[in-house]
């Protein structure tokens, strides 16, 4: 997740890219002659078309103000709309490191297009002040960052908000505060921003079937910081300016290598192990949510005090959604598209429309011609985001009748395999059946040589498949659904086949399909199981194998046994030898499998580290440093109907 030297990583967010320095080392960039001139240039045009106004500090209600840079035409006789970025990362205008300015090339365009660009820190984060509590403040922040938008002499009232990731994930909460300057959003890669919807209780990308995802420990040691430099509350905005050329207050944190890190247990006690910031991770801070996050259960009111978004919030803002497959959220982030236009008033549900792309987590601007997401090439999956974002906020924030309501699919989504857009008014699509593929062996489906098939029926008698499970040696995540892990976790889709020589990965099948068949919408694994052990997990992968073997995984869930009947009621302690049924969290894809391909799942009990260990005690899990080996199975019988609902579309 860091470097040793300075990098410049652009979150992708359509038309506008949040430049986000990350930085845990010293050292310098060398930075090209073009590239210092061109950044030059876009700097000396954005003054000559520009009112700039930098390190504003607009006051929130508890009188903490938060850190802001405006850019507007300087044209003063019109009124402008804003789209604004807030984040938690940075956005400083000047290149400390390398003494030349930003890239400013979103501003600049933003400004042609007569907008002003408004770009806001986060609480706490660099020259905001306070104290940083991951989406705690911005229930208040940002609806007074809107309010005080709207009332400035330049605004015409209205707000965008745009972002993807961190820079995304706040505005689905402040949306359901109703602020009237709130005339349009644009989340991108949301996930970490969504609570409860419906049966996922991910709290903000932090749980999964009641596991933790482990991508947040390597995020929050970039950014939770209690302790950080401050410049007295009366320093002259002149003067903050004049200092944001030396000082750009970003951490320098030692480089972490995330593969061996999060092997730590226990796990409450990986960011001191690393030396990381104090903070809302694993210390009782006095903050308004609840304290630690490692300490909290799935369904905790800590996590109903902060800013995540919940199915009990209505949203009516026009939405413009954009998803990707091999992101970290995207069944909850579709949940929420779905739950907004059923639950908005009428006008405002018929305006959310959604983007799904095949790609990695704010990876959308990234795609090319011919588009590899890990090892698989998925084909052209490019797609205009700029002209989309702009007429999109044309017509909410200025009101031009452009016709891009008109023109736009309520979602357009592309489909691995046949490699091309497609678009429907509904999701799942209209026509999408459910079909299901029942578990079956004589008990030796172990690896890749085992004799799991997927077939139409249940067996009629039970030959159950055994797996040993031990968490000090857990499946290593290879590829997957998932984001901000560093090192430790690389996203996408990729050959499982090796994967598949472990014993404690059982392997079911399909025969080759005799004819291709599109699947697009949730996929449902019901498993009935049994452990010797207090509590333990199951996990689950979705692969398409095509006709030479290689075997490329879709998407990925987990359950936490002691979830099994609800996340608001754990049970911890299994019956050695009882069969439970469980139904997983869903997994979510859209995926053409072509004749002659092959239908996979594998289940297993570790998928580390895009999922914590299960340590199989019974215990909390976040304090425990040694664990037991579970001894799992897996049942397929009448009895015991295992089975994977894939959602087909029929057309």
């Amino acid at each position: 997740m860091r470097t040793k030297i300075l990098r410049t990583l652009l979150i992708a967010v359509a038309g506008f890219a949040v430049a986000v320095q990350i930085a845990s080392g010293q050292g310098r960039v060398n930075v090209s002659p073009e590239l210092a001139t061109r950044r030059n240039s876009i700097e000396k045009e954005l003054q000559s078309i520009a009112i700039v106004e930098r390190k504003l500090m607009i006051p929130m209600r508890d009188g903490k103000r938060m850190a802001a840079d405006v850019y507007r035409p300087k044209d003063t006789s019109k009124k402008y709309p804003a789209i604004f970025v807030r984040t938690p990362y940075n956005f400083n205008f000047w290149d400390v490191r390398n003494g030349l300015p930003r890239d400013m090339s979103n501003e600049l365009e933003a400004v042609k297009r007569e907008y002003a660009f408004v770009q806001m820190n986060e609480r706490g984060h660099y020259f905001s002040e306070g104290n940083y509590d991951i989406l705690g403040p911005p229930l208040t922040d940002g609806d007074d960052a809107l309010s005080w938008m709207a009332k400035q002499s330049w605004s015409n009232g209205k707000v965008g908000t745009i972002g993807c990731s961190s820079t995304a994930e706040w505005q689905l909460a402040v949306a359901a505060q109703g602020n009237p300057a709130f005339a349009a959003m644009i989340p991108q890669g949301f996930g970490a921003g969504v609570g409860r919807i419906g049966g996922y209780y991910e709290q903000g990308n932090w749980y999964r079937g009641g596991a933790v995802q482990m991508l947040f420990i390597a995020w929050l040691y970039g950014e939770q910081n209690q302790v950080r430099p401050t410049f007295p509350p009366n320093t002259s905005q002149e003067d903050l300016i004049r200092v944001s050329k030396s000082f750009d207050l970003s951490q320098q944190l030692p480089a972490v290598d995330w593969s061996k890190a999060l092997r730590h247990l226990p796990v409450m006690d990986i960011m001191k192990a690393v030396d990381g910031p104090r903070g809302i991770f694993a210390d009782d801070m006095p903050l308004d949510t609840g304290g630690a996050m490692i300490r909290r259960a799935p369904n905790d009111q800590a996590w109903y005090k902060g800013g995540l978004w919940h199915d009990n919030m209505k949203i009516n803002v026009p939405g413009f959604w954009f998803m990707s497959w091999y992101d970290v959220s995207v069944g909850p982030n579709l949940a929420a598209y779905n739950h907004v236009r059923k639950t908005a008033r009428p006008e405002i549900a018929n305006q959310q429309y959604a983007v799904i792309a095949p790609t990695l987590h704010c990876a959308y601007k990234r795609s090319l011609e011919n588009t590899t997401v890990g090892e698989r090439t998925i084909g052209d999956a490019r797609l205009n985001y700029d002209e989309l974002t702009y007429a999109w906020f044309d017509y909410f924030l200025k009101g031009e009748n452009n016709g891009i309501l008109e023109k736009m699919p309520k979602v357009r989504y592309y489909t691995m395999g046949i490699n091309r857009w497609q678009s429907s008014d509904t999701w799942p699509p209209i026509g999408t059946q459910p079909m299901s593929f029942f578990l079956a062996s004589s008990g030796k489906a172990n690896t890749l040589d085992g004799d799991g098939v997927l077939g139409n029926a249940a067996p009629a008698t039970d030959s159950p498949d055994k797996f040993d499970y031990d968490p000090m040696s857990p499946v290593p995540s290879y590829g997957g659904n998932v984001c901000c892990t560093g090192n430790a976790v690389t996203g996408g889709a990729f050959d499982q086949r090796k994967m598949e020589a472990r014993p404690d990965i059982l392997v079911y099948s399909t025969e080759p399909l005799k004819q291709g068949i599109e699947v697009s919408g949730p996929i449902e694994v019901t498993l009935y199981v049994s452990s010797d052990a207090k509590d333990t997990d199951f996990t689950v992968k979705l692969i398409d194998v095509y006709p030479d073997g290689r075997a490329y995984n879709l998407d990925e869930t987990i359950q936490r046994m002691r979830y099994r009947n609800g996340y608001d009621k754990p049970e911890v302690r299994m019956e050695a030898g009882k069969v439970y049924k469980v139904t997983l969290q869903p997994m979510t894809t859209s995926n053409y499998f072509e004749a002659g391909h092959r239908i996979r799942l594998e289940v297993s009990s570790s998928n580390f580290p895009r999922f914590d260990r299960n340590l199989n005690t019974g215990g909390r899990n976040y304090d425990e440093s040694k664990g037991v080996v579970a001894h799992n199975a897996v049942h397929h019988s009448k009895q015991y109907p295992s089975e994977v609902r894939i959602a087909v579309v029929k057309k």
